[in-house]
Parts: structure tokens; sequence; C-alpha cells
């Protein structure tokens, strides 16, 4: 699923099977969808009546000319619907190399008195697995025990295998990876058909992409332009009639095909099923062209920061005592609140007891009642059967408690827990009852790289805020060092949304970043929801966007990319319209000229005669559609810049030379047909 391997799906297979299909969306039912192309189409179907009927219509003497007017309007038809076909063969290449990866499996289901092997069709949401060495895992689900590394090239392209675990937010896998090593459990959170691989099937295939609001709107205009044009065309028969001048269909239809937008009207759909597919080639699955879109007008983006910013990898380092307590004290309360603790926090800390060699009653912990972590209380614990109570956690959450209790708060935990916070690493305090022991060193570290990715991001006119659950001092540190604009700290679920809508509220586009379940909500409210494919399932399902590569920085590829799709549409819109200023000075005075000597004025190009520059007109505009397939399937490049430089960019470029370029074409192919006539 990399880029090299896109690349590669442009072959001649899928150049054929567009031909095939660009046939097949002759069909009404179908071009009805592109009102441009629909009339374009109703236009050929006139003149082929009047090929096959001339005694009929009265066109015995110009057979030939509607013949050959018959060919070049079906051609014009057949290159847009060309256009859209081989943007959609990209997708559906790609979904039929992903079918590849997916195939029925053996499951070692979990039953009531032991394994059953089961197909993986079999399986069902709720469902418990053991995925042992070397065994696929049999569908997506969350890994409720054990520790495993896990091959997910099948869907990432990455052939680096990850480590899956229970607890935290890496214990989330998708059915076709394979376990490289040691063992899992896991429950199921899919049914058959309803798989993050099924989905991914179904979105990449891109001919299910739905419209975005712009591309709507781009519609609406090509379609009040197509009627503005056909009134006039139509209107202009009985006018030039009374003038003397005798109009003939075929010449009308011709007039009308080049004044309305053909060219962008036959692009419109391969550039924003193409904008999809670009942003699968950098590995990221979007559920919507939509989603695409907006990235491209984003102004803030929002970063959880644990497995975002950093690793997320938090381990305990160091014990620190406070007050009179004592190191052993520590250590010993801090692995009997970790005893049933299976976060990765929570058996680190029983790691290093036994790195550091240091003793512990983990008897007092049997017949206990564990206290899980809540993102409401920030601690977790153990209520001992001797009455006694263990918490661990933020500091200041351990404080409140602790001094609920009546326990005295001691004077050097806060330039404790403050100097662990300057270093980076989160502090968090361990309690029993109502005495304070110490401090417990987390460490996490930002993802290399960082610091620049946000500077293009700034660069960019985008303002990145981080949010983390921890104390602002170490928040502070972590933004200092990742280079963010703003940061949150303490922050909860409902804090994240917060800043949302309040970034909403204020009239701008917000991209959320998240990998854990606490991100799902603000995923879903963001106007780009990118989760991470390392993180939870509930984060996936709720992002509008899925980055296979769990690299927050790809927001910045995903941005440049929506940025692309709209400026590739407006930059082809404007050289849609501009040509027509070529066609009207080639058609116009080929159709009055002859009953209006004064008319050949207007011949600036210089054309041999009316037939041919009626011709040159239509064949140019046929042509153009397969010449600009490349431009709209890679996209205008992308250079940050404002919106007056982007507007001036796009009318010297496009504008300008989309009057140039068809006073040459035009011309050219006149020379020629001249000859051929």
């Amino acid at each position: 699923m990399n880029a090299a391997n896109n690349k590669s799906l442009l072959t001649g297979g899928l150049v054929k099977q567009a031909v095939k299909d660009s046939i097949k969306k002759l069909n009404p039912v179908i071009m009805m969808k592109n009102p441009v192309m629909f009339v374009v189409e109703l236009g050929t179907i006139v003149v082929l009546l009047m090929t096959l009927l001339p005694g009929v219509f009265g066109a015995e003497e110009r057979v030939g000319f509607n013949v050959t007017v018959f060919f070049i309007l079906l051609f014009t038809v057949l290159f847009a619907n060309f256009a859209e076909a081989l943007a959609e063969g990209r997708g559906k290449a790609q979904a039929d190399s992903l079918k590849k990866a997916k195939k029925d499996m053996a499951a070692n289901k979990v039953v009531a008195g032991g394994i059953k092997v089961v197909s993986s069709a079999d399986l069902r949401k709720g469902d418990t697995v053991i995925v042992s060495q070397g065994e696929m895992i049999p569908g997506d689900g969350e890994v409720i025990r054990g520790l495993a590394s896990v091959d997910e090239s099948a869907i990432t392209g990455e052939s680096a295998p990850v480590i899956k675990e229970a607890g935290g937010d890496f214990s989330s896998v998708t059915g076709g990876t394979r376990v490289v090593s040691d063992q899992i459990t896991v429950r199921i959170t899919s049914d058959p058909g309803e798989s993050f691989m099924d989905r991914m099937i179904s979105l990449v295939e891109g001919a299910k992409r739905q419209k975005t609001p712009n591309e709507i709107a781009l519609n609406t205009l090509l379609i009040s332009l197509t009627l503005i044009f056909l009134i006039v065309v139509v209107t202009l028969a009985p006018i030039a009639k009374y003038a003397g001048i005798d109009l003939e269909i075929p010449v009308l239809i011709s007039l009308l095909v080049c004044l309305i937008p053909t060219t962008i009207g036959g692009l419109l759909s391969a550039i924003g099923i193409a904008g999809m597919d670009r942003v699968t080639q950098f590995n990221v699955l979007a559920m919507s062209g939509k989603a695409v879109e907006a990235a491209g007008d984003i102004n803030t983006m929002i970063l959880d920061k644990t497995g975002t910013i950093t690793f997320g990898n938090r381990m305990a380092s160091e014990f620190i005592p406070v007050s009179d307590q004592s190191l052993a004290a520590v250590a010993e309360w801090a692995a009997i609140s970790s005893v049933k603790d299976d976060t990765p926090e929570g058996r680190s800390i029983i790691e290093l007891m036994k790195k550091r060699q240091l003793p512990y009653e983990a008897s007092l912990a049997q017949g206990g009642e564990f206290i899980e972590f809540k993102a409401e209380t920030r601690m977790s614990g153990i209520d001992l059967p001797d009455g006694r109570r263990v918490r661990k956690g933020a500091v200041d959450a351990v404080k409140t408690w602790v001094a609920a209790q009546g326990g005295v708060i001691p004077a050097d935990l806060d330039e404790k827990a403050n100097a662990v916070a300057r270093e980076g690493g989160t502090p968090l305090a361990v309690a029993v009852d109502n005495v304070m022991c110490g401090i417990i060193y987390l460490k996490d570290t930002v993802k290399p790289g960082m610091k620049e990715r946000f500077d293009q991001l700034r660069k960019m006119g985008i303002k990145t805020i981080m949010c983390t659950g921890d104390n602002p001092l170490t928040a502070a540190t972590i933004a200092r060092e990742a280079g963010v604009d703003d940061f949150i700290a303490e922050s909860k679920p409902e804090d994240k949304i917060a800043v949302i809508r309040r970034e909403q509220a204020e009239g701008k586009l917000v991209a959320m970043t998240g990998d854990g379940t606490n991100d799902a909500p603000a995923l879903a409210q963001a106007d780009v929801g990118l989760a991470m494919n390392s993180g939870t399932v509930a984060a996936k399902e709720a992002a509008n966007m899925v980055d296979l590569d769990s690299d927050p920085s790809k927001i910045i590829e995903v941005v440049a990319i929506g940025k692309q799709l709209l400026m590739t549409r407006g930059a082809l819109t404007t050289f849609s319209i501009a040509n027509d200023v070529a066609k009207y000075f080639a058609i116009i005075p080929a159709m009055f000229t002859l009953a209006i000597p004064q008319m050949e004025a207007l011949n600036i190009m210089g054309l041999g005669s009316p037939s041919s520059a009626i011709l040159s007109a239509l064949i140019f505009n046929a042509i153009i559609i397969p010449l600009l397939i490349p431009l709209a399937m890679k996209g205008v490049t992308y250079k940050p810049m404002s919106s007056s430089q982007l507007l001036s960019r796009n009318i010297i470029i496009y504008g300008l030379g989309g009057i140039i370029v068809p006073f040459i074409g035009i011309k050219l192919i006149d020379m020629a047909v001249n000859i051929w006539i």
C-alpha cells in the first residue's frame, strides 16, 4: 500500500479496462450524473440520427460533415468517460490487491471447556480467540491478554513488526495480520463483512465516493453555464433565420459543445477520485472525498500527546521518596498498586522492581479489589483485604485524595514532582491511606522529526495545539520539545471537544489526530479526524481518516493533498472557461461569414474554411480532455501561498494559457483538416 506500489497500478491492463468502462458509461442513466457531458451525448445522438436519416432531416448534402461531427462528439464523451474510469480503475486495482490479502483462515476460538478450531467467517463480535506465533489474526479485535509482535505489512506495506499488548492504546489488531512472536488473546470486535479490511476494500474502490460541498457548488456552476449556453444556442437559430442566415443543427450543436465547459465537466469526477487515491499513496485511508477536501482548508490542528506526538511508551524509570519515606517503601507500595494493573505503566513498574532487585510482598494484594484508572479520577490502585487503600496517579489527584482523608502533604512533594516534569517525565504520586509515599518517574519520548514537521504546518498557516492529561509543567516541556504552538494540560475528553468547538465557532476548520478511546469524541467532532492505525477500534471508528503508518505528522501530506485537490479543480476550471474565448473566434466567424462577409474580420486565426474551423474547434475540444488526464490524476503542484497569490497564479498560468493554447492548437488542427478536406 505504499506510494511505489500505487504508481505501478497504472498498467496496460488498467488502461484497457478503463477503455471498456468508458463505453459502458455511455448508458444515458449513468451519463445523467454528469449533466455537462450528458448534453454532449444528446447532441451526439441528434447528429447520429441526422447522419443515418439524412432524408428525414434534409441533410443529404452534408452527410460527410455530419459523420465527422458525430465521431468527434462521440470521442469527446468517450474521453471524458475514460478519465473517470481510469481514476476509478486505480482504486479498484488497489481493492483487488487488498482482496488477495483477505482470505478465510482457521481460528482458535475459546469455548466452554477449551479451544475449538473454527473458520474466521464464523466468528462474531464478542468471540474470543487465541493467536500464537506464526498464525494469522482471524478478525479485527482488541488484545485482552498477552503481548506479541505483529506483522502488519499486509495493511501498511511496512515490513517492521509492531508491538500489540493488552491495555493502553496499542491493543487494536486487524484481521489478516500475522503474529510474529509470543501469544495473544483477542476479543473480536466486528462481524463478517464489517472488518477494517472490508471497509478498506469498499472505500478505496473510489466509485462510491460522495461528492464534496465544493464539488457540488462547482457542479451547480457548470450546470448553470450549460443551461445559459443552451438557451443562447437554441435562440440563436431563429434570430439568424430572421436575418436570412440558415444555421444547420450540427453546426449549432458544435457551437454548444465548444462553449459549454466540457473540459472541466469531463475531468471533475476524475479530479475528486484521484484526490482520494493520492491520500492512499501516503498510506492514509480516507472515508470520503469530503474529508480530503476539508483538509485543504484546515486552520487548526489538535493533537493528542501520548502515542501521537510521543511514542506513548511511558515506562517507570525511577522511584523517588518524599519526606521521611524510604526508597524501599515507595517501590513496594508502587509495586503492590500495580500487581493487578495490566496497563503498560503498571507492568513497567513491576519490571523496574525486578531490574533493581527490590523486594515487595505481592501476597498483600491477593484478594484485594483493584481500582482501574479512570479519566475522571486520574488514579488507579487497590483496596487491600486488611482495609488499607493504595493509590497511584496524577500528583494533584492523589494529593486531593490524601487530603480528603486528613493526611498531610509533604513539603518536598511538589518540588520533586516539578523536577521530574521539567525533565520531560511524568510524575505519578503513590500514597497509602493518608500517607504520601513518593513519586514514580515515568519517561516518554517525542517522536523524531516532530519539531520540523510542526514548523512546516506553521508555514502553511496551521496552528497546532497539544492536548494531554499530564500536569502543566510536563505538558510545557513536551510542547517545547515538540514545537507546538499551544497546549492544554490535564485535559479530559470533554476538554478536547470544547477546544475544537471553540475553534469551529470562530469559523475555523479543525483537524484532530489521536489514537486512544478517549480521543474518539474529539475525532468525531473535528472536521478532519485522523486516527492512528495503532490505536483503538473506537478511535478508528470515530475518525474520517486512518493513518496506516500511525504517523501523526502525516496530516501535513493530507493537508497538502487537500489543497492540491482544490487548486487542481480551480486551475482546470479556469483553463476550461478560458478555452471558450478561442473557440468563440473559431466558430462564430465560420457560422456567419458566408452570409455576412464583414464577420471575416473576427477570423483572427486565419482558419481555412467555415467547415474546417468548426471541425478544428471540435477536435481540439475533444483531445484536450485526454491530454489533461495526467494533470487531473497527479494534481497541480502545491506551494504554500496566499489566496490572492493563488488567484494571480491561476489567471496567469491557466487563464492566459487557456486562451493561448487553443489558439495555437486549433490553428494547427485547421491546417491538417484543410489538407484532409
